[in-house]
C-alpha cells in the first residue's frame, strides 16, 4: 500500500481496539447474546435460524454458514464495500479518533469501480447543488414556500437535504460538465435523459422539490422530485433510473439514518411516502422508513430480518393503502417477521395527521394503538360481504379459519376461534375441528414442498454433520492454541521435526503466525487477521479462534496432537510406497518390491 502519508501499524491498532466489534455489527445486524458469544442471521447471505457469531472477547466475527469473518475492519469492507483505509477512517470518525489525511493508492483495488466513485461523487455534488438552490436563491423561493406551507420545518429541510431543480433544460448538465464530469458518467446517473427525436439530451429534473436518495451507508445515490403543481400530464413524483449504484428494491428511504433508533427499539415503521418519513422524524418518531416507491423485494426483506422483530405498517388509509398493507403484511409475517398494522383516523394519510394534529397523538393515537396483523385481517376479509348474506358469511368464517390455522400460538387461535363463535353464535368445538382439518392441509403442503425443494437444504448443515479426520481437528486444535500462546509455535515446529501440516491451508495460517510473532507482535486474533494477506485464509482463522479449548494445552493432549499430524504423513507415505510396490511388480522387478515391502513394513510398525 502506497499513501501520502502511512498510518503506522501502532496507530491502525489503537483505532481497531478503540471500537466495540459488537457496537459497529449491532448497526447491521440484529444480535443476541448466548453464551459468551453474540448471534444473529448473517448479513451476507440468506437464513432463517442465525449461524452469525460475533465473540466480543477477540473482537471478531464468524458465520458458520458461509465462511464469512474477520475483525470489525473486514466486516466494514465487506458490508459497505470499503477499502482497508476506509473502514480504517470510517472507525476512527467513530471513535474520535484524529488521524492524517491520506492521499491513498493501494496495489489492489478499492471494492468501488472508477466509475461507481465518479457516480457517488456526482451525486453528492448535486446533493449540496439542489440543496443550495432551495435555500439560498430566489430560484428556490417558491418551493421553499411551498414545503413551509406542507409544515415542512427549515430543520427538517437541513436533516433531510432536501433540495431545488430549476426549471432549465441543460442547467445541471452545464453545471456538471464544468465540474469535470464526462457526458457519458452524466448520462449514466440518469440525471439526464436523451431526447427521442436525435441526439440531444436535457435534465431529467426540471422545476421539482428534490429528495435525495442515500444508501444504507448515508451516500446520495439517486433522487426523487416532486411537482409543486401538476397539470395531470407529468408524474407527481419523478425517480432516478437505476444505476450501478442504485437499485431500488436493496434501499429503504431513511434507513442509514433511522438504523440507530431501529436497532434500539427492535422495531421500525414502514411508511409509504418520503413527507410521512420526515413528518413522523421531526415529530420525534425516528424510526420510519419507506420504500422507493415499489413493493417489498427479497432484499427488502432480507434486511428487515437483519434489523428487526416488528415492523408496524403504516400505509395511506384509502383502498390502495390497504391492499398495500395486506400484500406487505403477508409477505413479513411469512418470513417470521411480528407485524402491526396501523390505522389512522379520517382517511388521512400519516403527514396529514401530524401535519394536523401533531407527532404526541400520532404516536398514541395511530402507533400505540397499531392491531395485530390477525386482527386486520379479520377487517381486510370483510371488505365487499355483506355478512346478512348466508353464503358470505360461510364464505368469511371459512377464510377466517384459515388464516387462524396459520397461527403459530395456541393461545392466539384460541382467542380469535373463540371471538368468531361469539360473533356468530357458533359452536367453539365445531369451529375448532374445521380449523384443526385446515391446519393438517397445510401441514401436508408444506411437507409437499420440501420435498419438491430439496435444493434449499443448506449444504453447509450436510457438511457439519460429517466428523472431519482426527488430523484435521488436531491441526486445528493446535492452530487454536496457538493463536492464543506464542510460545507454542516454536515449541510445535520442533516437535513436528520440521514436517509440514497436512492441510495447505493450516500450513498457511502457521507460517503466517511464525512471522507475526517473530515481528513482536502479541497474541491477538483480531489483529493477526490485518496481518494476514488472503481472504480465504483470514476466514478460516476466525472459525478456529472461536473453537472452544481450555486456557493450557497439556502435554498429553499437545503429544496426541502431533502424534495425529505425524500420523497422517506416514499414512501417505505408506500410500506412495504400496504405488511403488505396484509398479515394481509390474515391471518384474521383485528385487525392488521386495525392499519397499520391508519398507512399508517399518512405517506401519511407527504408526
Amino acid at each position: 500500500m502506497i499513501m501520502s502519508e502511512r498510518l503506522s501499524d501502532e496507530l491502525i491498532d489503537e483505532i481497531r481496539a478503540s471500537a466495540d466489534i459488537v457496537d459497529v455489527i449491532s448497526e447491521y445486524v440484529q444480535l443476541k447474546k448466548k453464551g459468551r458469544n453474540y448471534f444473529g442471521l448473517c448479513p451476507f447471505h440468506g437464513e432463517n435460524t442465525p449461524s452469525f457469531s460475533v465473540a466480543p472477547d477477540k473482537q471478531i466475527f464468524h458465520c458458520f454458514g458461509c465462511g464469512a469473518g474477520g475483525n470489525v475492519f473486514s466486516f466494514l469492507m465487506d458490508i459497505d464495500g470499503l477499502s482497508f483505509i476506509e473502514a480504517v477512517q470510517k472507525i476512527a470518525e467513530r471513535t474520535g479518533k484524529d488521524i492524517p489525511a491520506l492521499s491513498v493508492q493501494t496495489d489492489h483495488a478499492s471494492p468501488k469501480t472508477e466509475k461507481e466513485k465518479q457516480l457517488f461523487d456526482l451525486h453528492e455534488l448535486l446533493n449540496k447543488f439542489y440543496h443550495h438552490l432551495l435555500v439560498n436563491t430566489k430560484e428556490g423561493q417558491k418551493a421553499y414556500l411551498y414545503l413551509e406551507n406542507r409544515g415542512i420545518s427549515k430543520d427538517a429541510i437541513d436533516t433531510f437535504q432536501i433540495g431545488y431543480a430549476p426549471g432549465s433544460w441543460d442547467f445541471v448538465k452545464n453545471y456538471l460538465e464544468k465540474k469535470g464530469f464526462s457526458h457519458s458518467i452524466i448520462e449514466e446517473s440518469g440525471i439526464i435523459v436523451k431526447s427521442t427525436q436525435g441526439d440531444r439530451t436535457f435534465d431529467r429534473f426540471r422545476n421539482r422539490i428534490m429528495f435525495p436518495i442515500h444508501d444504507h451507508s448515508g451516500n446520495t445515490v439517486a433522487f426523487s422530485g416532486r411537482v409543486m403543481e401538476t397539470d395531470g400530464n407529468e408524474p407527481k413524483f419523478l425517480n432516478s433510473p437505476e444505476t450501478p449504484i442504485f437499485k431500488k428494491g436493496n434501499i429503504f428511504y431513511n434507513f442509514h439514518r433511522a438504523r440507530p433508533e431501529i436497532r434500539k427499539k427492535d422495531a421500525c415503521i414502514l411508511f409509504e411516502g418520503y413527507a410521512d418519513v420526515i413528518s413522523a422524524f421531526h415529530a420525534g418518531i425516528k424510526h420510519g422508513i419507506a420504500t422507493m416507491g415499489t413493493s417489498l423485494s427479497d432484499e427488502h426483506i432480507k434486511i428487515l430480518k437483519r434489523n428487526v422483530s416488528t415492523a408496524v405498517l403504516c400505509f395511506d388509509s384509502d383502498d390502495a393503502g390497504v391492499e398495500a398493507t395486506y400484500r406487505a403484511g403477508r409477505l413479513l409475517e411469512a418470513n417470521g417477521i411480528t407485524v402491526l398494522a396501523a390505522s389512522i383516523p379520517n382517511q388521512l394519510d400519516p403527514d396529514e395527521f401530524i401535519r394536523q394534529y401533531g407527532g404526541e397523538r400520532f404516536q398514541t393515537e395511530v402507533v400505540d394503538r397499531s392491531q395485530t396483523f390477525m386482527s386486520f385481517k379479520l377487517s381486510y376479509l370483510r371488505r365487499g360481504k355483506n355478512l346478512m348474506n348466508e353464503g358470505e358469511r360461510l364464505l368469511y368464517i371459512e377464510e377466517v379459519l384459515k388464516e387462524i390455522s396459520k397461527q403459530s400460538s395456541a393461545i392466539e387461535k384460541d382467542h380469535y376461534l373463540r371471538q368468531l363463535a361469539n360473533e356468530f353464535s357458533l359452536s367453539l368445538e365445531a369451529l375448532k375441528e374445521q380449523e384443526k382439518q385446515y391446519s393438517i392441509q397445510q401441514d401436508k403442503s408444506l411437507r409437499k414442498q420440501q420435498k419438491v425443494m430439496p435444493q434449499q437444504i443448506s449444504t453447509f448443515s450436510k457438511k457439519e454433520k460429517k466428523l472431519a479426520p482426527a488430523y484435521v481437528t488436531a491441526e486445528k486444535m493446535l492452530l487454536s492454541h496457538m493463536l492464543q500462546n506464542d510460545q507454542l509455535v516454536w515449541e510445535i515446529q520442533k516437535l513436528l521435526q520440521n514436517q509440514t501440516f497436512n492441510i495447505d491451508e493450516h500450513q498457511a495460517i502457521f507460517t503466517y503466525l511464525a512471522a507475526y510473532y517473530e515481528e513482536g507482535n502479541s497474541p491477538d486474533v483480531s489483529q493477526f487477521l490485518d496481518f494476514i494477506k488472503d481472504q480465504s485464509i483470514k476466514r478460516l482463522v476466525t472459525e478456529i479462534s472461536l473453537i472452544q479449548i481450555q486456557e493450557e494445552l497439556t502435554e498429553p493432549e499437545l503429544n496426541d496432537y502431533i502424534m495425529q499430524v505425524l500420523k497422517q504423513k506416514k499414512l501417505l507415505m505408506i500410500k506412495e510406497k504400496e504405488r511403488e510396490e505396484r509398479e515394481a511388480e509390474s515391471s518384474k522387478d521383485y528385487v525392488k518390491a521386495a525392499r519397499i515391502a520391508m519398507e512399508i513394513l517399518q512405517l506401519r510398525k511407527t504408526l
